[in-house]
């Protein structure tokens, strides 16, 4: 009897030893304690049981099924419902949908009595119920698995529950909060199950590649794709495999798309799953149409995979697959055949992607067929949809992405618009397309106390990184440990939703009427091409400019040159020859950029609106620019609304002056005598707190201080105080934004400028924050000269000019100063 009792607890050991294994994402693990227990017990139907799922894990779903026969065999009534779900779990992973979700509602049926494996099958079903796009069906389950899992103390369970809801709210569109949830899955995993932390990776990376930030997607998906060989959880694998390639596809990157959705494939059809495989191809077939080669026969593939993919009940991924062979086709002149695959399959239940694409082959279907309202009328409703999803992130970093199926919305409505020629269309399009995250209610980041800590041990750290850099001994350790909280900071703030609320783009004949005698050049691209739409109060007219690429080039070498020349006692003949390269640079972006509307703009004042390069143009040094007054606003909407609150003469002010920066003192002490009494902050005062604290809600500030512009991590372009940095993160604490704000030093007025024209940067962050102007240089600056240029501007608003028209004036004597006046004035 001791025998027995003795072998019956060494059979429950190691049962209990691989389950442990199998639920840490160990399946290897869990194979050898389980067929070591059916050594001592042979015909444990548990065992038998659970060594099939994990089979199925490593990719051996055949022996799996096998397993699974024997245990049937010996079935009891007891064990019916747990060998009826993992049954149910196996035909998943071989994409037998509709038999695998016969088998979970049979086994939930008879269930009742075993809340563990009750838990477990409605997880499972909830994952069924997500891969067919059911997402009510699937977090009901996961909330009753939940619920259950923490009666029973399963935290584990909890987690894949949570880890579901995450899932469920990606299909669903709402990416905060299924970044959160994701996150709260990951927290206990690191603790309890380790070998799920690629899973979770791979999820976040689909929430990522949603909101369009691709790079950050990539960086998820290395971790995984490094990770499961080790865990040898196969499906999960080819899983990460397929998204890697999705994330390719969305970057532009084809070659790699095709390599990445090749193998996956491959590990699907090894595993006997067809309908991954099938998605897997459709994402081959997808790369293959934006290659452009070929379009026939692509569109002859992606229409045979729809049928399959509806075929094995793949609604959404058949409807995609649909409009993929309706776009190939259009692009072939084919419209017969494209019309017979732009029906939707899924009505109101498809996903944000599919309803973007529809909308998108439908405005390529009105430009096929010369129906232009079609064109403007599709384009236009994606981009709301669009927008409706962007509004309900609260992360300036995630509004500020966008999707390649959003990029290509915008693009086809504005060749229509540009094709049609009037300038009040091409206005209305451009509006509805550029800085969108502008017309957003702005959402403050997260205050709990981890990102508090973790953004004073940021400052902290970047403080000593800095002092080392200047005592010529860097500190790699504090710079990797810097570059990790900077990552952490950063996703966090993803988690925070949106209102959803926006204001309403500026209409042509508002800012018509607001211009006075100030003229509007809103600048557009289509593909290469630049154009120019100039706006004044009595006319408006569209002008056709040159090559971007042959503006980017001439803008990139005068950023070089400028640099070169800054600050630095060069050898005579050197000096000439750059400053001479300067002047041809500069007489080359007027011929691009001012000379054909030159005759348009008269001696009026100038407010700018750039597209993608540029936002980086130093525009006061131009010629025809320089003494007048101009202004750079990312929209015309922006500008609109700046005009709306008329900026006050300085009374609230605020002085700083940051560190190692040889003039920075005796330029705040020379304005500090223009203002009298006011906030000036010097040496030790300078710190980040008091910096802040005085910033909130003051009318004018300005800051003497060395400037970051971190194009990596934009969002931690920085200012450099006595005791650390004032970070582009931290503008977004404030509770009222200083009106205007002067940024004397280094180039913090430059941004990164992602698709759509949203801008990222230092002075960007004030303008989001509500700063009405923002007075910056967009390359580096010669100290010395700029302490006068800065007494000449402050002068000149205490006399009551307005920015751009006092910043003119002053940089009359300093023909190479690259400040710019931006937002309103």
């Amino acid at each position: 009897m001791l025998g027995c009792v003795t072998r019956l607890d060494r059979v429950s050991a190691l049962h209990q030893r691989g389950l442990n294994a199998l639920n840490r994402g160990r399946p290897l693990l869990a194979v050898t304690a389980f067929r070591d227990g059916l050594r001592i017990a042979p015909d444990d139907v548990r065992l038998l049981n659970s060594l099939a799922a994990a089979e199925a894990a490593l990719g051996n779903t055949e022996q799996g099924f096998l397993l699974l026969d024997r245990a049937d065999a010996l079935a009891t009534p007891a064990t019916k419902g747990l060998l009826l779900q993992q049954r149910g779990l196996l035909l998943m992973l071989v994409g037998r949908m509709d038999d695998a979700l016969g088998c979970l509602d049979r086994a939930i049926g008879v269930l009742r009595g075993d809340p563990t494996v009750l838990a477990r099958t409605l997880l499972n079903r909830a994952l069924l119920h997500q891969t067919a796009g059911r997402v009510g069906a699937a977090l009901a389950d996961l909330e009753r698995c939940e619920r259950l899992a923490r009666d029973l103390g399963l935290d584990r369970l909890v987690a894949k529950a949570i880890h579901g809801r995450g899932s469920c709210q990606l299909l669903a569109g709402n990416i905060p909060a299924a970044l959160r949830h994701f996150d709260r899955a990951r927290v206990v995993y690191e603790s309890h199950a380790d070998g799920m932390l690629p899973v979770v990776a791979v999820e976040r990376a689909r929430a990522l590649l949603a909101a369009g930030l691709h790079s950050d997607a990539a960086t998820e998906l290395d971790f995984a794709l490094d990770r499961f060989p080790r865990t040898r959880m196969d499906q999960e694998h080819a899983e990460a495999q397929l998204t890697r390639a999705q994330v390719a596809l969305a970057a532009g990157d084809l070659r790699t798309a095709k390599t990445w959705a090749s193998r996956a494939e491959t590990r699907f059809r090894r595993r006997g799953n067809e309908a991954w495989a099938a998605v897997a191809a459709a994402t081959r077939v997808r790369a293959e149409f934006q290659g452009g080669r070929q379009l026939g026969a692509v569109g002859t593939r992606a229409a045979t995979l729809a049928a399959r993919l509806a075929e094995l009940g793949l609604d959404n991924d058949a409807e995609a697959a649909d409009l993929v062979a309706a776009r190939a086709y259009l692009a072939r002149g084919r419209v017969d055949e494209a019309l017979q695959h732009i029906r939707p399959r899924s009505g109101p239940k498809s996903l944000l992607e599919t309803k973007l694409t529809r909308r998108l082959a439908l405005a390529e279907l009105g430009a096929a067929t010369g129906d232009s309202r079609a064109v403007f009328t599709h384009a236009r409703a994606g981009l709301a949809l669009l927008r409706d999803h962007r509004g309900r992130a609260g992360s300036l970093d995630l509004r500020t992405s966008t999707t390649s199926l959003g990029r290509e919305l915008a693009r086809t409505g504005l060749a229509a618009a540009l094709a049609n020629g009037s300038p009040a269309v091409v206005f209305g399009w451009l509006e509805r397309s550029r800085a969108q995250a502008f017309r957003f209610q702005q959402v403050r980041p997260p205050d709990d106390d981890s990102t508090i800590d973790a953004v004073a041990e940021l400052r902290q750290l970047a403080h000593q990184v800095r002092a080392a850099e200047l005592a010529g001994t860097p500190d790699a350790d504090a710079r990797r440990r810097c570059a990790h909280l900077e990552r952490a900071i950063r996703a966090r703030g993803w988690h925070a939703e949106g209102t959803g609320e926006h204001s309403a783009d500026a209409t042509f004949s508002e800012v018509r009427a607001a211009l006075g005698g100030t003229t509007m050049v809103s600048y557009a691209s289509d593909d290469d091409r630049l154009w120019a739409l100039v706006i004044t109060s009595a006319r408006a007219r569209l002008v056709p400019l040159g090559s971007l690429a042959t503006v980017s080039e001439s803008l990139a070498k005068l950023h070089s040159d400028l640099d070169a020349s800054c600050g630095r006692q060069l050898p005579a003949a050197l000096d000439r020859v750059i400053k001479a390269s300067i002047q041809r640079r500069l007489a080359a972006l007027t011929d691009d950029l001012v000379r054909p509307v030159r005759p348009l703009l008269g001696d009026s004042d100038v407010v700018i609106v750039p597209t993608s390069a540029l936002s980086a143009v130093p525009w006061g040094l131009l010629p025809d620019m320089a003494g007048r007054p101009v202004t750079v606003s990312p929209s015309a909407s922006t500008w609109l609304s700046g005009r709306g609150a008329e900026l006050a003469q300085p009374s609230r002010w605020l002085l700083v002056a940051g560190p190692d920066l040889a003039h920075a003192n005796d330029e705040v002490l020379q304005l500090a005598k223009i203002y009298g009494d006011g906030a000036v902050l010097l040496g030790p005062d300078a710190t980040v707190e008091a910096a802040l604290r005085a910033l909130d809600g003051c009318t004018t500030a300005h800051f003497a201080a060395h400037g970051h512009h971190e194009r990596e991590n934009v969002l931690f372009s920085r200012l450099d105080l006595t005791d650390g940095p004032l970070m582009a993160y931290d503008i977004h604490q404030l509770r009222s934004a200083p009106a205007h704000v002067v940024l004397s030093s280094c180039d913090v007025g430059q941004t990164v400028v992602r698709d759509g024209d949203e801008i990222l940067g230092f002075t960007a962050a004030l303008l989001y924050s509500g700063t009405k102007t923002v007075v910056s240089s967009v390359a580096s600056v010669d100290d010395d000269a700029a302490v006068d240029v800065m007494a000449a501007y402050h002068r000149g608003l205490v006399q009551g000019r307005r920015p751009a028209r006092a910043l003119a004036d002053a940089t009359l004597t300093q023909p190479l100063m690259p400040f710019v006046c931006f937002g309103s004035s």
